[in-house]
């Protein structure tokens, strides 16, 4: 359980009876004393909050806004519209026409968030944010034509064959990060299976293309752009959560907390915390 302690100081006024109900006839003389007030909170509704680990955080961060949500927004929003183009509903085919997905709208959101995030000395969301900042970009250059980066390449083979690298790379990065979403709610892990899942089925994609097998590369494309969705759909559902709490909705949506396996990692940072207080 997360808990946090507020301690307030009520000092005696220094007023006049009036009629005998002033405040020294309502307490009657006894002196005022300071009063501690422990408010609980769950570690689910602590990790709707801020998305993070619980490890100690800077004292400045409960001055500032949440700014997770907002990065979340970016990556949810390029994430759906990625997936349903790789997907082909309705025809589509071609990502040139929502490029702004790939330098607007994702990665100026999630840059913006893990600025304030890394003020707010929020290390996990701020790490997550700037990851998929990087993505964005680094992946839309591949669809401005007007860069021509495959005349750099004798054949299409070797450019797909190297983009395929690079999803794989970018796959042993998210299954880096999934490892340490499992200890924060299971959505959030939830998220990161599928789209480390999603980049390798995309860099298969992209192998068969470079070895003519486009049937086959149709096929990939569309089960990496499925996977892709879940994820999205996910991200969704964990910014309405967010959402609620920080707007103090009265519902209270599961996300699967299982912060409560690393019971002994908590203990150990609340000893830290009590030998720095001492």
């Amino acid at each position: 359980m997360a808990t946090t302690t507020a301690t307030e100081t009520i000092n005696r006024p220094n007023t006049k009876e009036v009629n005998g109900t002033g405040p020294d006839t309502i307490n009657k003389g006894a002196p005022l004393t300071h009063t501690t007030t422990n408010i609980t909170l769950s570690p689910e509704l602590f990790e709707k909050l801020y998305l993070a680990p619980k490890v100690p955080h800077s004292a400045s961060v409960n001055r500032y806004a949440n700014a997770t949500p907002l990065g979340f927004l970016g990556f949810v929003i390029s994430t759906f519209t990625f997936s349903m183009v790789l997907m082909g509903w309705g025809g589509a085919n071609g990502l040139p026409a929502v490029a702004g997905i790939f330098f607007f709208t994702g990665p100026v959101l999630l840059l913006l968030s893990t600025i304030f995030l890394w003020i707010q000395a929020q290390f996990f969301p701020m790490m997550v944010c700037g990851l998929f900042c990087v993505f964005w970009l680094s992946f839309g250059l591949l669809q401005l034509p007007t860069l021509g980066l495959a005349e750099a390449y004798s054949s299409p083979k070797e450019m797909n064959a190297v983009i395929a690298l690079y999803l794989i790379v970018w796959g042993f990065a998210l299954g880096t990060f999934w490892l340490f979403t499992i200890r924060i709610n299971a959505v959030f892990a939830g998220i990161f299976f599928f789209v480390t899942l999603g980049s390798w089925v995309l860099a298969g994609a992209y192998f068969r293309v470079s070895t003519g097998d486009f049937k086959e590369a149709q096929r990939l494309q569309k089960a990496g752009g499925a996977l892709l969705f879940i994820v999205a759909i996910l991200g969704w559902y964990m910014i309405f959560v967010m959402m609620a709490a920080e707007m103090r909705w009265t519902i209270s949506l599961p996300v699967g907390d299982l912060s409560h396996f690393w019971k002994s990692t908590d203990v150990e940072i609340a000893a830290m915390e009590n030998e720095k207080k001492d």
